[in-house]
């Protein structure tokens, strides 16, 4: 890999990190200021807002200027939604901002890759920067419980800055400072990034032309044999994935009578399992043979509606882990694909920019209906169960769509084998 990838993949764990800790003070915070309960689950779909809204715009954004300076520019708009949250914005306003500098930040960090590598190391490069974006949703969700825990927020509590009023009183306050700290660092890499040689793409002008670039981009990509297969599989997985992490708080909860802090660490069992799946999948697969973890899809589905009958952290965990290492076995293939798809059809940025306008619809679409079905009293139980269901029934709708397709992108798969047989010399 080359020097820069390096730097790329610190600057994406500070940032992720900082992310997934911040979900954890987030929901801490709603439950110490009274919030209603439909607010927890309301985050995700906050943060998932202008990911759809913003869409047309920031894969030409990612395109247009060095890909280093967006990330570096959405790591500060995510400093700034950390601040309003810590001095009295409501945390869902203010996380819908730390999302919007998050929208901007994913174009320009998977469209790097394939500025800087070969096709041939994308599935490769695709499986660390997974498997490290999930280590540090490991070590994110730990360190949110550890922040707002009893211990650590003491100490945090008891820092005085001389001559300043903070206004920091709570654990939650606390822990989003450090958090913000966090950002600040994954910045400061993000001007370590260097600038590759592929030339930059001009923005459309206007609003409607933007509009009208993207819908065409995306239209390009569904309409694509192998692109609309590997795009549908990615669109369902984040669209579960991004919620579970608010299912599993309240399953713990209802389950395992757990806090925040005690849930916090079985959301990262279940990410160790994702990177694990990654980690093998950059080991094992090749990009021509990426469609044949789509039956993982329908396991995945039917593995979810089994977390319904576990009452035991003892079983819970290794159950978890299980589940997570077939979603990330899952996901890195297809991503790969996607990814090379979309870089020959339209170019990196706009490639990424749709797949996270689909992949963040999911997540608004499902996370609205999860928090409507806790805003009207069901369990997590069976929002598990119907999330389950859903996850199984749609992977197997895909299995026969790419099995209809087949024939008709054989030519693509054998360009695809021979760009997997070219890595191997």
């Amino acid at each position: 890999m080359k020097k820069g990838f390096y730097t790329i993949m610190a600057a994406q764990f500070f940032s992720s990190l900082a992310d997934n800790a911040l979900l954890v003070a987030a929901i801490e915070m709603l439950k110490t200021t009274g919030a209603p309960g439909w607010n927890i689950p309301a985050l995700t779909p906050m943060f998932a807002l202008f990911y759809v809204i913003l869409a047309p715009f920031v894969g030409a954004f990612a395109d247009a200027i060095p890909k280093g300076t967006v990330m570096f520019i959405s790591n500060a708009v995510k400093v700034l939604g950390c601040l309003l949250m810590l001095f009295g914005v409501h945390p869902l306003l203010a996380y819908a901002l730390v999302g919007l500098g998050a929208a901007a930040y994913s174009p320009a960090k998977y469209g790097i890759l394939t500025e800087l590598l070969p096709n041939s190391q994308l599935v490769k490069a695709n499986g660390w920067i997974e498997g490290l974006t999930i280590l540090s949703i490991i070590l994110g969700v730990l360190l949110g419980g550890q922040l707002i825990g009893h211990v650590v927020s003491r100490h945090l509590l008891a820092f005085d800055v001389p001559l300043i009023e903070t206004g920091i009183e709570t654990a939650p306050q606390a822990a989003i400072a450090v958090i913000s700290a966090l950002y600040v660092v994954a910045a400061l890499f993000n001007l370590r990034i260097p600038r590759t040689e592929a030339p930059l793409q001009p923005i459309a002008h206007g609003v409607q032309g933007l509009v009208r670039d993207f819908s065409n981009c995306n239209a390009r990509l569904w309409n694509d044999k192998l692109g609309q297969i590997s795009l549908s599989t990615t669109t369902l997985f984040w669209g579960v994935s991004g919620n579970l992490r608010v299912i599993v708080f309240a399953w713990a909860a209802a389950a395992l009578t757990y806090t925040t802090q005690q849930a916090s660490a079985l959301v990262g069992v279940v990410a160790i399992g994702t990177a694990i799946g990654a980690v093998l999948a950059s080991l094992r697969m090749r990009l021509d043979q990426a469609t044949r973890v789509i039956p993982l899809g329908i396991a995945m589905g039917v593995l979810l509606i089994g977390l319904d009958f576990i009452r035991h952290a003892a079983v819970a965990a290794p159950f978890l882990v299980f589940l997570g290492a077939i979603g990330g076995y899952l996901v890195v293939p297809m991503n790969a694909l996607l990814q090379h798809r979309g870089a020959n059809l339209m170019g990196a940025g706009r490639s990424i920019a749709v797949q996270n306008f689909n992949e963040q619809a999911c997540i608004l679409g499902l996370g609205a209906f999860y928090t409507g079905m806790t805003r009207y009293g069901l369990s997590a139980f069976t929002a598990i169960a119907v999330f389950g269901v859903v996850v199984a029934g749609t992977m197997w709708l895909i299995r026969r769509w790419h099995a209809n397709n087949g024939v008709r992108h054989r030519e693509e798969l054998a360009h695809l084998l021979s760009i997997a047989r070219s890595d191997r010399h």
